[in-house]
């Protein structure tokens, strides 16, 4: 605004005029002594009022937080720049491993737990196998079923970015067909969530990814089955790891009956999940994943019909997960190298 279209009355202070839209000062404003301090005025009391305003407001919002919850205290948080007591920025995000944008579909579980799955290649004197394993460490520590890395001579991991590691043994559990392995001069690795088993529902949606038939970091879908089912595995080495090299699925038997081949005259039985994700030979040692990203199961066992002209027909829907509790129970004495 130029200073011939300044309404008259309005004064300026310094090069630039006051805005009209401003509410104009006293008009007797004092003037500040020439080298004396500023003298208290009447306006000054007005304007102090006028800023508690906005203090009361957020303590009264502050209080109102308190008694609605955590949603409402962290946008307290955000109005006043500081943090709201009792309230911390990992407690909501512990198991969010889904993005947010992604949260309770398989795409977003998939691109959140991929990363942590690994192919695991094993290599015998009497041939070799492919399986699947979950990365539970970012230096290397990978958990899988026993019967992937029984009697290997020599294992190679692949992770989902196509890295290679040699991997030794670190500990087994064949009463519990687990196994821990260690990669070589890893580091940086995405670690698993490790969720909780126990609050497991029939009828959960659950994911599932692996390496069936060689094929890294396959995603397939379904929902949880059944609970509890005694399933009941081979623990000789040699005969699991022929059978499995077949084709026909890691051999196992559920009610007195045996699926995929003889299960011999060593065996064990644990609790498994049941699941209608499509499991394949390669998928044992991978994940069974709830829609938040965390791991349920370790896939361990499936079903696949018998017979020459069924031999390629693939997953039927029956497949069997070790409960993840089991697992984190049994992580202290793998580390400590149990059974190696």
């Amino acid at each position: 605004m130029s200073e011939n279209s300044r309404p008259s009355g309005v004064p300026e202070y310094g090069p630039s005029p006051v805005n009209p839209e401003w509410p104009p000062p006293p008009p007797h404003a004092p003037r500040q002594p020439a080298g004396g301090p500023a003298a208290p005025t009447a306006s000054a009391t007005p304007t102090h009022r006028r800023s508690r305003g906005p203090a009361k407001l957020l303590v009264a919002v502050a209080i109102v937080a308190a008694a609605v919850g955590g949603t409402t205290a962290y946008g307290v948080q955000e109005l006043t720049g500081g943090s709201a007591t009792g309230v911390t920025a990992s407690s909501a995000a512990d198991t969010d491993v889904v993005p947010a944008s992604l949260k309770g579909t398989v795409a977003g579980v998939a691109k959140a737990v991929s990363p942590s799955i690994v192919e695991i290649k094993a290599a015998s004197s009497s041939g070799s196998a492919t399986g699947s394993g979950v990365i539970v460490t970012e230096d290397g520590e990978v958990v899988t079923n026993n019967h992937v890395v029984a009697g290997a001579s020599q294992i190679q991991v692949r992770t989902s970015d196509g890295k290679s590691y040699s991997a030794q043994v670190v500990g087994t559990d064949p009463a519990k067909d687990l196994a821990l392995i260690k990669l070589e001069d890893a580091s940086g690795l995405k670690a698993a969530t490790l969720g909780d088993s126990d609050g497991v529902q029939v009828g959960d949606q659950v994911v599932a990814i692996g390496s069936p038939e060689g094929l890294t970091g396959t995603v397939t879908s379904g929902i949880v089955s059944a609970l509890d089912r005694d399933v009941t595995v081979s623990t000789d080495e040699s005969q699991g790891q022929q059978q499995w090299q077949r084709g026909g699925g890691w051999p196992f038997e559920f009610e007195g009956q045996e699926f995929n081949g003889d299960t011999g005259g060593s065996t064990t039985t644990y609790k498994a999940i049941q699941t209608d994700a499509s499991l394949n030979p390669g998928n044992s040692g991978g994940a069974l994943i709830d829609m938040n990203g965390n791991i349920i199961g370790i896939n361990s066992a499936m079903y696949a019909p018998s017979g020459a002209e069924s031999s390629t027909a693939g997953s039927v829907g029956l497949g069997f997960a070790i409960p993840v509790n089991t697992l984190k129970a049994d992580l202290p004495e793998l580390r400590a190298g149990a059974g190696s």
